[in-house]
């Protein structure tokens, strides 16, 4: 069922709730998808048991845009603030997080000061940190305008996930993404390090690893040197996973965070 709020700053912000289990998931979109990439997994979930919370963060999906459109009201911190909005709203203590690329993003920004809502945190397609050149950002409206949103969300598709019956939602979700919100917020995505929230965080941490999602994998080298070995922190591999995982190596993902959930035991 959707459920919709009004955050602290103005902005309206839907989620799905389903199921009406003790234990609780969020699923979480990353950057120009939406809710509806995780929905089936989240029915999942909820048969298995589960009450899931599926956001459309801010600019995403159902969710509104805030006004005006800057890097301050799309910054990291604010998606956080609206999530734990969300928390508070659905009256969710503490949940099982499961964050692709920008939700786990989010998740990790959340654990500085709120990790007490935190049962778990799971991610794929997320690094920790991220340097990339100051230029790249911008340069993306003008070429999505160039090549027309139709062919953009079909390039985007083919690179996302090699499930072919999955490509039309992804194509679809980044036609109805608009870039003016896509600019801010990718500028504020293009420089950031997490690793310390992750470091300093205690609870139960499992990072799952698409082969296939080849940007993502490239850069996780100091996440992975700053986490590994760390008592809290596992690392599984998934083969054949894109960057959206759920969409690709979806049966292995679903295996892997309930058997982290069963381990967690808290």
């Amino acid at each position: 069922m959707a459920q919709r709020f009004r955050a602290s700053d103005g902005v309206d912000i839907v989620y799905d709730d389903f199921g009406n289990g003790t234990d609780i998931v969020v699923l979480c979109h990353g950057l120009a998808a939406a809710g509806e990439q995780l929905l089936p997994d989240a029915q999942h979930f909820a048969d298995r048991g589960f009450r899931v919370l599926v956001p459309d963060l801010r600019g995403h999906g159902r969710s509104g845009k805030p006004t005006p459109l800057n890097r301050d009201n799309l910054s990291i911190g604010r998606l956080a603030t609206d999530l734990v909005e969300m928390l508070d709203h659905a009256a969710a203590p503490r949940v099982h997080w499961v964050g692709n690329s920008l939700g786990g993003i989010v998740a990790l920004w959340m654990l500085r000061e709120h990790e007490e809502r935190f049962r778990t945190l799971a991610t794929f397609g997320t690094s920790y940190r991220l340097k990339l050149p100051d230029f790249w950002a911008p340069i993306v409206p003008p070429v999505q305008a160039l090549l027309g949103k139709p062919f953009v969300g079909w390039i985007a598709a083919q690179a996302t996930t090699r499930n072919v019956a999955a490509r039309p939602l992804i194509a679809k979700l980044i036609r109805q993404f608009d870039p003016a919100v896509g600019l801010p917020l990718s500028r504020n995505l293009a420089n950031y390090d997490l690793i310390a929230h992750g470091r300093a965080a205690t609870l139960p941490i499992l990072m799952l690893r698409g082969s296939e999602d080849k940007a993502i994998n490239a850069a996780l080298k100091p996440t992975l040197a700053a986490m590994q070995g760390r008592p809290n922190f596992t690392l599984v591999e998934l083969p054949g996973g894109g960057h959206c995982a759920n969409l690709d190596a979806t049966e292995a993902l679903r295996a892997e965070l309930e058997a982290f959930w069963a381990r967690a035991g808290n």
